[in-house]
């Protein structure tokens, strides 16, 4: 052996330091459905990170239930490996989510990983933030009141349950209803948003056909809105875990944008499916069961996932966390457990009726149990100029409706008020993927209740929608739909200017 080389060895010698590291071990004693029960260690927090030494690998879990004797955790992931007699090791780690600008427009597992098949997220992993998928909500001083609107882009959604950045709507139904119909929407509209940067969306796909995801991701790309959509995806094919876990990381990333100074929509699509997971997970784990069977802490999960939706002060850099969860309900059903627990804890919801939707009125928005508990706040001032008195009428229409199904002869003024009220319903209907600019709902909401298609028929009153846009985008775009936009008002100026064109318009048709 050269002299070098034993130089060598003896400087690695020398410097070599035994340094003892301690780490809690424990073994998995029970098994199966994607959760295990752990003995071995006692210092284990809630929520924390632990590693399963498996014959396939290591694997990822979650302590959730802190017992005396054992601790119940959930599997993140294949559950498959995971064997009685497995060590088990703590991390001292709270899960967390990478996120970062480079998250945008890429579809994501619940735990961060890549799910489209565009190779990693960050080339540089140690760049990306880590965010908690459990974070305290912000405080009530750190917030300050929803004062901005987030456009969706439909007619009887804008003009009467106005939706605020930093507002949780509910959005709620029937099977079959257009519920995610009107997030997909709301997501498309976002583009259109002219003079604010436009908000980074969020959509969580709890429990849903891998097919109806994948369907969802070609009509972003085919609109241009993937750009500035993230996919939290948790299909069915998902383990009850990461169904569980999907909306708390999509909470998350948009925590991430809020955090920055910038708005984002966070959809969590849906609500039911989520209880319906963790009412598994509990029941596995052996908690007790309260009523339809769902743990007793259902309603905390839905409020503290919930409530991380705020409008920040400036002082707190002026983001925002706008919600719209998605509650599917049975039968019209909306006293069962999960519904009025959301339904209580959010501000307001968007209630889709099965009957209007079998009658062709589509969104079917039932305006009578649908609120916005922001109210007009949230509206643009041209918006409110024009829409004060929809609502009202609608419910008077809603009212004769009823009562008309008895009667034979009726009076002018009845009659008047039914036709108005035909008419308005037949132009607060809206095909789906064709969101509206607020300027051109003001537009069509004008002409509606100022009397202006009163001699419309029932049958020609979307062609009239349609050309009366249409003229006022070739001849009076400057002076009318840019004022509105500019100025988010409806002045006298524009509104003369509005009248005459309609008047143009109705005779030229």
């Amino acid at each position: 052996m050269s002299y070098d080389i034993v130089e060598k060895l003896k400087k690695e010698i020398s410097n070599f330091k035994d340094e003892t590291k301690v780490t809690d071990v424990g073994f998995v004693m029970e098994a199966g459905d994607g959760i295990a029960k752990v003995s071995g260690l006692p210092n284990a927090l809630a929520q924390e990170l632990l590693i399963i030494e498996t014959s396939g690998g290591e694997r990822e879990a979650l302590a959730f239930n802190l017992e005396e004797n054992f601790i119940g955790v959930i599997v993140l992931g294949d559950a498959g490996p995971v064997k009685v007699g497995d060590r088990v090791r703590s991390t001292g780690k709270v899960l967390s989510i990478p996120v970062g600008d480079e998250i945008v427009g890429r579809v994501v597992s619940p735990l961060g990983q890549p799910e489209d098949g565009k190779g990693v997220i960050f080339k540089h992993p140690q760049d990306a933030e880590q965010y908690l998928l459990e974070r305290k909500a912000p405080g009530v001083l750190e917030r300050e009141s929803v004062n901005t609107p987030l456009q969706t882009g439909i007619k009887s959604v804008d003009s009467m349950i106005p939706i605020g950045r930093g507002q949780r709507e509910l959005i709620i139904g029937d099977r079959q209803t257009g519920k995610t119909a009107i997030a997909i929407d709301t997501i498309l509209n976002q583009r259109k948003e002219k003079g604010s940067e436009t908000p980074i969306c969020i959509y969580v796909a709890i429990g849903q056909k891998s097919s109806k995801i994948a369907r969802l991701i070609r009509i972003l790309e085919e609109n241009d809105a993937l750009k500035y959509t993230v996919i939290v995806s948790a299909s069915a094919s998902s383990s009850a875990s990461l169904q569980y876990l999907a909306p708390f990381a999509g909470a998350a990333i948009g925590e991430y944008f809020m955090d920055q100074g910038k708005d984002a929509l966070v959809i969590y699509d849906d609500l039911s499916k989520h209880a319906d997971a963790y009412r598994e997970i509990s029941l596995l784990l052996r908690r007790p069961p309260g009523r339809e069977a769902y743990p007793g802490d259902i309603f905390f999960i839905h409020s503290r996932l919930l409530e991380r939706a705020a409008k920040m002060s400036k002082e707190h850099g002026g983001g925002s966390l706008t919600a719209l969860p998605i509650i599917e309900t049975k039968l019209g059903d909306v006293s069962a457990y999960v519904p009025t627990n959301v339904i209580s804890i959010t501000d307001g919801q968007i209630y889709l009726e099965s009957n209007l939707f079998n009658k062709g009125v589509r969104p079917a928005v039932n305006v009578g149990l649908s609120v916005s508990r922001v109210g007009s706040s949230a509206q643009t001032k041209a918006m409110k100029q024009v829409a004060g008195k929809l609502r009202l009428e609608l419910a008077q229409f809603r009212e004769l409706e009823a009562f008309v199904q008895f009667a034979s002869d009726l009076d002018d003024s009845t009659k008047l008020k039914i036709q108005r009220g035909q008419a308005l319903t037949e132009i607060l209907k809206q095909t789906d993927l064709s969101p509206m600019g607020f300027e051109e709902q003001v537009v069509v909401l004008f002409a509606a209740l100022n009397g202006y298609i009163d001699d419309v028929e029932l049958s020609d009153i979307k062609e009239f929608e349609r050309g009366v846009l249409d003229y006022i985008d070739k001849k009076y775009k400057t002076e009318i739909l840019d004022a509105i936009q500019a100025g988010k008002t409806l002045n006298e100026h524009s509104e003369n200017k509005l009248k005459t064109a309609i008047e143009e318009y109705k005779k030229i048709r």
